[in-house]
């Protein structure tokens, strides 16, 4: 009886031990305001803030423009001949469509261009970070921001071990991931 007593402890012991050294080391950071104190960061987001005036300026001259012309027409129309009020409101209606045009490329223009100078700011950090996780011996470093993990040691991918016991054939075309059926609040485009 006390020799089984005395396995069960080592035992318990022995697995306690081997559960003690398989612990992960996981870590968190809040990457936003990494990111935010980052003297890099204040440079990138004064040269996105110069480059939105620069498309605002543009945009306002448009309609300065607009304006301008529109209030010409509002004048002078009553007195125009039938063809050169229709030019008139076609160059006007030319007008407007350009500047929302232009409105619709200068966000998509600020966009690129935020993510291009966020970049290697984000790229610098991360490395940092990973660094940093490798020194300290994190397994993982999970972004409180946002939730995700940013760092893990590629060993811990189990990704090739589930394609196995799936019995998926290793080059496989991948398939597009599914798309949700159309709903009232998401009709399929």
């Amino acid at each position: 009886m006390k020799n089984t007593v005395k396995l069960i402890v080592v035992g318990f012991v022995t697995m306690m031990g081997s559960l003690t050294a398989n612990a992960q080391k996981i870590a968190h950071i809040n990457l936003d305001s990494l990111i935010s104190i980052m003297p890099e960061s204040k440079t990138a987001q004064q040269a996105v803030q110069d480059y939105s005036k620069q498309l605002e300026q543009q945009i306002v001259g448009m309609q300065t423009e607009l304006q301008g012309k529109y209030e010409k027409y509002q004048k002078e129309s009553a007195n125009m001949a039938p063809i050169v009020k229709q030019s008139m409101e076609d160059e006007l209606n030319d007008l407007n469509k350009r500047i929302t045009d232009f409105q619709q490329q200068a966000q998509q223009e600020y966009q690129k261009k935020s993510a291009e100078l966020s970049k290697p700011v984000y790229d610098k950090a991360k490395k940092a970070i990973d660094q940093v996780a490798k020194e300290s011996g994190y397994k993982y470093v999970l972004d409180t921001s946002t939730g995700l993990v940013i760092y893990n040691e590629p060993a811990d991918d189990i990704i090739s071990m589930v394609i196995k016991k799936l019995g998926i054939t290793p080059g496989a075309t991948p398939i597009k991931p599914m798309t949700p059926a159309p709903t009232a609040t998401n009709p399929k485009k």
